[in-house]
């Protein structure tokens, strides 16, 4: 569906992107998770053709984003992180108004609005101005509005944003009830979300893709959802004595629980947890339990973006755009 190659974008000489490459299969469900200034958005709209790569290219289903980005919006459905709705529109009326722009009319309008209500659950307001809509509901009516012609790829800019739980559990619900019929890349802050409703994930940190692939797939490549539980027997200064000679041990955490009860959670490598366990029994300690806890995709992401910050180079000057993709540019914009 989608092939990004060596992808750049820079606004001035700010880089906002750097070197993207990443392929979509037709039918995923793949999350965008990064930081605030990651280049998550950005990467959204240029691949909604909202905007043109400085550098690289990028195709939809075969179709290049500078030579051919109307034939693209046809196969496209967005959600940007503000709903692009008219408050003075009932939801039937700014829906009808969604679907005659995407050059639908007569029975199939009708039929394809119906489907939108359904999907996103919008029958009981479709009368109402959407000025008088909560913001939850407003978000439904973005979803509508990007689904209602039926594309190939659905595109949401932050979808969960400022919903209440009862309204996250129900975006997540309208997500899952979307998924196979498009392919859908989801840009969220809230890991939770990503975990609920995502095949994959694409990790994002300055610009440049930090990593990608399925949530086990990055905790097994970094074990970084690895913590080490323990429950010891001993005085706290001595158990922090112990485990201060085993050089793998991170992030060592300790909390009295009872005159002789320390509970210890750390960070280690699998090779080193026999190092663990050895620097406690040789101390003289009692070890009463030893277990590996997940820390899941916050795990995950916190270490990625540690590693991604350490080997990332610094910002380079803007690479200047050639002249034809200035030319196809002014085309795009006209």
């Amino acid at each position: 569906m989608i092939v990004v190659d060596k992808v750049s974008k820079y606004y001035g000489a700010h880089r906002a992107v750097a070197d993207l490459s990443f392929e979509i299969r037709a039918g995923e469900c793949v999350g965008f998770l990064g930081l605030n200034g990651a280049g998550k958005s950005t990467t959204l709209r240029l691949l909604s053709c909202l905007l043109l790569p400085t550098s690289g290219r990028i195709s939809v289903r075969g179709l290049d984003v500078v030579s051919s980005p109307h034939e693209i919006r046809k196969l496209i459905g967005y959600l940007p992180d503000t709903p692009p709705v008219y408050l003075e529109m009932t939801v039937t009326e700014y829906l009808d108004f969604a679907g005659r722009l995407r050059g639908l009319s007569g029975a199939e309008l009708d039929k394809r609005r119906q489907r939108a209500f359904e999907l996103c659950s919008l029958q009981q307001v479709a009368r109402a101005p959407i000025s008088e809509l909560s913001h939850g509901y407003r978000q439904r009516v973005g979803i509508a509005q990007a689904v209602i012609h039926g594309p190939a790829l659905l595109i949401l800019d932050e979808p969960i944003q400022g919903l209440d739980p009862v309204q996250i559990v129900e975006m997540r619900r309208m997500i899952g009830n979307l998924r196979g019929e498009h392919t859908i890349l989801l840009s969220t802050h809230i890991l939770t979300e990503i975990e609920a409703t995502c095949d994959r994930i694409l990790v994002m940190h300055e610009g440049k893709i930090a990593a990608q692939g399925t949530e086990e797939e990055l905790a097994a490549r970094l074990k970084a959802h690895r913590s080490l539980v323990l429950e010891v027997r001993g005085a706290l200064e001595r158990v922090r004595a112990a485990l201060a000679s085993v050089p793998a041990a991170r992030d060592v955490q300790l909390q009295q629980r009872g005159p002789e009860h320390v509970h210890v959670t750390l960070r280690v490598d699998d090779a080193a947890r026999e190092q663990v366990a050895a620097a406690i029994v040789n101390a003289g300690l009692g070890l009463h339990a030893m277990q590996t806890q997940s820390g899941g995709l916050e795990a995950v992401f916190l270490q990625l973006s540690e590693q991604a910050g350490r080997s990332l180079p610094p910002p380079q000057a803007a690479v200047p755009i050639t002249p034809s993709v200035a030319r196809d540019a002014s085309q795009v914009q006209s």
